[in-house]
Parts: structure tokens; C-alpha cells; sequence
């Protein structure tokens, strides 16, 4: 698990206030970053092209060419004239040792470094610059970005991103790397080490991010066992035409896969899964319970009779679906034991219900990090996982971003088997922040372990990989 910061201003501030590590010694450190990356990766001599801005992101470029100059074909393109005080600087330094200056993009390059703006960008770039960018994306060259790929900027991106292969951020990983639409362009991101560590560097921060080697997996170490210990898990299923039964029996044959000793689909919904138990009402050695998936337009008799039962015995629950678009919601947003699980649509009527915002698709997609912070900070006893190209995990006060997913995980039914998987944890014993935590890590890591094409994978063949999967 990796800290996440808003801005790094203030950790940079540190640096040179506290440790005493000048500016000039920050820049030779940031762009030493990038130089080694390209000696390990790459042989000497080949052609390299560097676009810099005019602040400090643009001076860490400049500073890079001076670095690899002689031992690759560097060329130094200047996006825009250098104002900074260091980019001012690093270009002396750079026009003395011979560094070439061209003023075209047209050759070809084997690697593209993009210095043009860094993580502080906050205002629209010019045509000019959004078209330089998509000149540089239609390049086949390895792309690499310094700090965070231009035009990518936390709550409003501009018209053209730079995409990289690779990110080399500087000192800490910042939360502009983690928005949906940045999973598209930062490539594989590596954390720059600044000349101090990175716990030295860091501070305290309520963000975090997820990484394969947090997951715990509900691996069986006792052995005078029976199926009662290991959880009994519910999945709620409407009476109505409406209801659709395959949401539940994927859930709950995800949770059996998971480690859920009994499962059992509550309703009058006949079905031929001999592994799935029925009953019309929630069994009294229910242990973790799902309602929202395949409840379709259910009457609310049997709502308040299903929350009675839950709020009274305290049972924990993953909350899905068609929840998510009815006042019954509300009573479960002041239950400690709630998990919520909304796709995007799901979550702007949660917020629309909850009378916290109304929003469009793509208001939330710029500003998901603000509505979960918002959302949680109005309904601190839940835990809220935000699915998503990222996901967000929202518990308390702190909020933990998870990047493992793929493209095909876009397919109908698996966020039921992620509900299924969240529900055995949860039947397990595992806290709700745990199950929240493991489950995505499990779901995600499930889909990167499919051997077949990306648009291939579905919920049947998701919930075969979760027998597979270990930590290594």
C-alpha cells in the first residue's frame, strides 16, 4: 500500500526548507529519475526526443538532455519559451556543454520524453500545445512522462493527453494519475526517489494505493472444520417477473468460490443450482447478506420486513442494483455493517437520493474522488466501493484507490461476482473495509489472470480463475 497526495507543493517545500536540498538538487535528482530509466531500458546512441514547457517540468527536461547528451542522439524541443527561474538556468547549462535545439517534431525518434506541463497544470492549454500533443501521440517512439502525462490534470483534462508508456512521477504518486480517464494514458508509473526517501519525503495523507501484495486471501489454515465455519451467505431475490435470478446465483456462486461454506438464495425463485440452497425467508444462521442485485421492482413489504431482520441481527451486507435507485437506501446509509457497491449511473442516484448532488455522467467522471469525499463525509459508518476504470474504496475517513482492473472486466454479471466475492469475505468475518479492500484486489486480479483475448472474459469463466489465484 503506496500513500497518494493531492499536491506535493508543500513535500517539495520541505525538502528545501527542512532537509536543506536546494531546487537545483531536487531538478538533478527528478531528471537523474528519468536518465536511469532510459540507460537501463534502452542502448546508447539511440534518437531521443525531449518536449519541455516553460516551468519546472519543462527545466527537468531541459536538465535530462543535459544528462544524456553524447550518449544518445538528444534533441530539445521548447514547447514554449522558458520562464522559470530553472528552466531559465538549465538551459545555459544545456547550451554550453552543445545540446542541440530543434525546432520541428517531424524526425523519427526511438524515445519521446514529455516535460511540457507537470502535476500543477490547472488552466486550458493553447491550441498550439493540444495540437503538438497529438502530433507526438501519432509517433511510434517509446513515450515517457515526467511527473504525469500533459493535459492530464485532476478535474478537468484538456482537449489532447500526452500518453505514455511509462510515468516517472516525482516523490509521491498524486491522485491525478488515478482518475478514470488517466488509466488510458499514464502507462506503467514509477515513483522518482528525490534524494531523500520516500518515507522521509512523504507525510501524512487519508489516500492510498492498492497494490497485489495487500490482498489476503481467506486461505484455510485449521482443519477440525464443518461448512458452518467458514459463513453462511444470502443473497436477496425479488418475487417479482421482474427479478432477475441470474444476477443472484452469479453472486452467490462467486461467494462460494470465495470460501462461503453455505449459500443460499432467499425468495421464491425456483432454480436448478444443486450447489445453492433456497428459502423464502432469510435462514437465522444467515451470517452476511446481499440485496440489490436481481431484486427488480420488489414491494416494499418485503424491503422493510428484509431491513427489520438485518438491522435487528446486525448482519453485515453488500448492498447493489436496484438499490441504488429507491429511498430504501437510506435507512442502510446509517447501518455501520453496510457495504455499498454502485457502478457510476448507480452512484449519481445515490447522490441524487441522498440529496448530496445531482450530477451528470460526466461530472462525476471528472470529480469522483470530490463526490466519494462528499458522500462519506455525510455517511461516515459506511463503506463505499465506487467501481469504475479505478476503483474507489471509501471507509471512515480515509479512501483507498485500487488500479488493477481492465477493460474486460466491461461486461454485464461481474459486478455481481464482485458483490458475490464481497459477500463471502463478509461471511467469513472479515471487517467491511477488509472485505472491500480484498475483494476488489481478488476481482481484479481474477481478470488479469485470464489467459484469453480482453473481450472474451465472462462472469462464469471470472469466478474459475478465483480457485487459481495465490499472491505470488
Amino acid at each position: 500500500m503506496k500513500k497518494i497526495f493531492h499536491e506535493v507543493d508543500t513535500l517539495d517545500k520541505k525538502c528545501i526548507q527542512k532537509y536543506y536540498l536546494s531546487e537545483d538538487i531536487l531538478m538533478e535528482n527528478a531528471s537523474g529519475a528519468l536518465r536511469d530509466y532510459i540507460y537501463k531500458k534502452f542502448k546508447l546512441k539511440q534518437k531521443i526526443l525531449i518536449v519541455c514547457g516553460s516551468g519546472n517540468n519543462g527545466a527537468d527536461g531541459i536538465t535530462l538532455a543535459r544528462q544524456l547528451h553524447n550518449d544518445y542522439k538528444v534533441n530539445l524541443y521548447l514547447a514554449s519559451t522558458p520562464t522559470s527561474k530553472m528552466a531559465i538556468l538549465q538551459l545555459q547549462r544545456a547550451k554550453s556543454i552543445g545540446v542541440k535545439i530543434t525546432t520541428n517534431t517531424k524526425n523519427k525518434y526511438d524515445i519521446i520524453v514529455d516535460c511540457i506541463f507537470g502535476s500543477g497544470l490547472n488552466r486550458e492549454i493553447s491550441d498550439n500545445t493540444n495540437t503538438l500533443i497529438k502530433k507526438l501521440n501519432k509517433k511510434n517512439a517509446f513515450k515517457i512522462a515526467c511527473d504525469i502525462p500533459s493535459g492530464l490534470y485532476l478535474s478537468q483534462n484538456q482537449k489532447a493527453i500526452f500518453k505514455a508508456n511509462t510515468t516517472i512521477t516525482m516523490g509521491a504518486l498524486k491522485t491525478s494519475l488515478f482518475s478514470d480517464t488517466a488509466k488510458d494514458f499514464v502507462g506503467k508509473i514509477i515513483i522518482a526517489n528525490l534524494g531523500i526517501s520516500n518515507k522521509t519525503y512523504e507525510s501524512k495523507t487519508n489516500i492510498f494505493y492498492l497494490e497485489k501484495k495487500d490482498l489476503k486471501l481467506p486461505l484455510r489454515k485449521k482443519q477440525n472444520t464443518h461448512k458452518g465455519t467458514f459463513g453462511h451467505s444470502c443473497v436477496i431475490a425479488g418475487n417479482s417477473q421482474n427479478a432477475k435470478i441470474g444476477a443472484c446465483l452469479i453472486a452467490l456462486k462467486s461467494a462460494m468460490a470465495t470460501g462461503s461454506g453455505l449459500c443460499t438464495i432467499v425468495g421464491n425463485t425456483p432454480h436448478n443450482q444443486y450447489e445453492i440452497m433456497s428459502s423464502a425467508d432469510i435462514p437465522n444462521n444467515c451470517n452476511a447478506l446481499a440485496i440489490g442485485m436481481g431484486l427488480g421492482d420488489t414491494n416494499k413489504q418485503k424491503i422493510n420486513k428484509i431491513k427489520k431482520f438485518i438491522f435487528e441481527n446486525k448482519i453485515p451486507c453488500v448492498v447493489d442494483a436496484d438499490m441504488f435507485y429507491t429511498d430504501d437506501i437510506l435507512d442502510f446509509l446509517q447501518y455501520k455493517k453496510t457495504i455499498l457497491t454502485p457502478h457510476p449511473k448507480e452512484f449519481i442516484s445515490l447522490l441524487a437520493i441522498s440529496n448530496i448532488a445531482k450530477i451528470s455522467t460526466n461530472s462525476l467522471a471528472n470529480n469522483r474522488l470530490f463526490y466519494v469525499k462528499e458522500f462519506i463525509k455525510k455517511y461516515p459508518k459506511v463503506t463505499l466501493l465506487l467501481k469504475g476504470a479505478n476503483t474507489i474504496i471509501a471507509n471512515k475517513n480515509k479512501i483507498y484507490i485500487q488500479n488493477l482492473g481492465s477493460s474486460s472486466l466491461s461486461k454485464g454479471g461481474m459486478g455481481d461476482v464482485l458483490a458475490g466475492i464481497i459477500l463471502s469475505l463478509l461471511s467469513q468475518g472479515y471487517s467491511s473495509k477488509q472485505s472491500a479492500i480484498n475483494g476488489s484486489l481478488i476481482h481484479s486480479l481474477c481478470a488479469k489472470k485470464y489467459k484469453g483475448n480482453n473481450y472474451s472474459l465472462t462472469p462464469k469463466s471470472l469466478i474459475k480463475q478465483i480457485k487459481k489465484l495465490d499472491k505470488k
